[in-house]
């Protein structure tokens, strides 16, 4: 409440909080923090460039920590976070299995679902996550609401089916969450509400609906939503098309679980201005050059940059002058040397 929100500001401003939790509010200008020191991001890649450095601005150059189980590819690592180290975790936590990857035709849907059966019979849970929340005239994708009146009463009629999509209302989804955590859900239809921020060990099997609609970062951090008990788990991507990008996508999200090697093949197949947008997350837009083919010389150029600007930070030196030059027209009323 507004109430609520003036205390806690009132409190921030004062020093009477230690730890602040935030969503993107945290980076409004109203609040104001007393002695910043430590700044930490959990799922970086929600946020643009532009926003952490607001966040961080409101400390006195503190600590930073930025996180994401979405990794991005190491090529773009460079230009997005050049000024940061980067630490990787690329190995699972103990007693965990290698979730099992499978892209499939839609005329697999009997064996599918004989193998969901399979695994439900044996206690265990499923999701199946759909591109639409509702049917649409359209567009040729499967919906929650379609799906799960044909799981309900028809497919898997002695399971215990329900819904889950960014429609409803928070209560509504947490109680719905609460009874999937507490296996009194078999089967949860969702849309990509379930990204991140899930974690139900017993559920051990993800069928994506329409995969083909999906970024390959996107498959790889839904598919993250099984895999996190001791229990063996399947991802399931059901595609529809026979272009050589959709078969080519499937084969890399079923042959790997490498996150970095998903995300540098997205960036190879889509290119860099379909990956993310540009002008969120700073990304400069080349003109000739190519961010995944030319990355090497922009390596070279970036070590070029770093060097010139430790020996002669404000580009004074006679050699720098038409440097600075080129820098002020280009960037005029954006930056100040």
């Amino acid at each position: 409440s507004k109430k609520n929100k003036e205390s806690i500001l009132q409190r921030l401003q004062a020093g009477e909080i230690d730890i602040l939790i935030g969503t993107h509010a945290l980076i409004e200008e109203n609040v104001v923090f007393n002695k910043l020191g430590l700044v930490i991001t959990d799922e970086q890649h929600r946020f643009g460039v532009r926003q952490r450095t607001i966040l961080v601005n409101k400390g006195d150059n503190p600590d930073v920590l930025v996180m994401s189980a979405t990794p991005i590819p190491r090529t773009l690592a460079l230009i997005l976070y050049g000024d940061l180290d980067i630490s990787i975790i690329d190995e699972l936590p103990p007693n965990r299995k290698k979730i099992e990857t499978y892209a499939v035709k839609k005329d697999m849907d009997q064996r599918i679902n004989q193998f969901i059966s399979k695994n439900i019979d044996e206690g265990r849970q499923c999701y199946i996550v759909c591109p639409l929340v509702e049917e649409n005239d359209e567009i040729d994708a499967q919906s929650v609401i379609e799906l799960a009146d044909e799981y309900k009463n028809r497919i898997f009629s002695q399971y215990r089916v329900e819904i889950l999509h960014g429609k409803m209302k928070p209560k509504e989804k947490d109680a719905i969450m609460m009874k999937f955590n507490n296996g009194e859900i078999d089967i949860l239809i969702s849309t990509t509400v379930i990204e991140v921020g899930v974690n139900v060990p017993n559920a051990n099997i993800m069928v994506i609906e329409n995969a083909e609609r999906f970024g390959l970062a996107q498959l790889h951090q839904l598919r993250g939503r099984v895999g996190r008990g001791e229990y063996q788990s399947y991802c399931i991507l059901k595609y529809k098309g026979n272009s050589d990008i959709i078969k080519k996508r499937m084969k890399v999200i079923s042959s790997t679980n490498d996150g970095f090697v998903i995300s540098e093949k997205d960036l190879e197949l889509r290119g860099s201005g379909d990956f993310f947008g540009t002008k969120q997350h700073g990304i400069p837009e080349f003109k000739i050059a190519n961010l995944f083919v030319d990355m090497p010389i922009l390596k070279n150029v970036q070590a070029m940059a770093l060097s010139i600007t430790a020996k002669d930070p404000i580009l004074e030196n006679e050699d720098n002058k038409k440097l600075k030059k080129l820098i002020e027209t280009k960037f005029q009323g954006r930056i100040e040397i």
